[in-house]
């Protein structure tokens, strides 16, 4: 599966506003309603927030990628931000998160689920394509920026 399955140039925000972990991922949450690739705002961000009582969903190297499993939903859905100014969002190496990827399963879906993780994670690990990123002047070049560098992978 490529990313570009699950997002469109209308699920990504090129500045989020918020500047705490959890009122970024409910702005991202908030593009998956408005999008209608959600219903239900409450179970998604307690998904969400649940997953990261766990543990930060913030992997290093400037990305975060909040991720979970819910019920009320028939297929993956997924949204792209860039935090311009970076949120603190307990990353493993501490620095500041400009980059997140949320990402919502079905619950059955295991596998797809940790291939499409696995799949943005590679993809956001290259140093140079998160300097286009940051660079990227609005959402129809982030999506540009991203579809390329998805169809490189294998």
């Amino acid at each position: 599966m490529k990313i570009t399955d699950i997002i469109d140039e209308n699920s990504i925000i090129a500045d989020l506003k918020a500047n705490t972990k959890q009122n970024i991922i409910a702005e991202l949450v908030d593009r998956l309603v408005k999008n209608g690739k959600i219903k239900d705002k409450n179970t998604a961000m307690h998904a969400l927030m649940e997953r990261e009582r766990l543990g930060s969903t913030g992997i290093g190297g400037n990305v975060a990628i909040p991720h979970a499993k819910s019920p009320e939903i028939g297929g993956i859905v997924a949204t792209f931000g860039r935090s311009k100014n970076g949120v603190n969002f307990d990353s493993l190496d501490q620095k500041p998160v400009y980059f997140i990827f949320l990402l919502i399963s079905p619950e059955n879906s295991a596998g797809i689920h940790l291939k499409t993780l696995a799949r943005i994670s590679r993809l956001l690990k290259n140093p140079a394509f998160r300097q286009e990123l940051m660079k990227a002047k609005d959402e129809k070049e982030l999506y540009e920026f991203i579809s390329h560098e998805d169809s490189k992978l294998v």
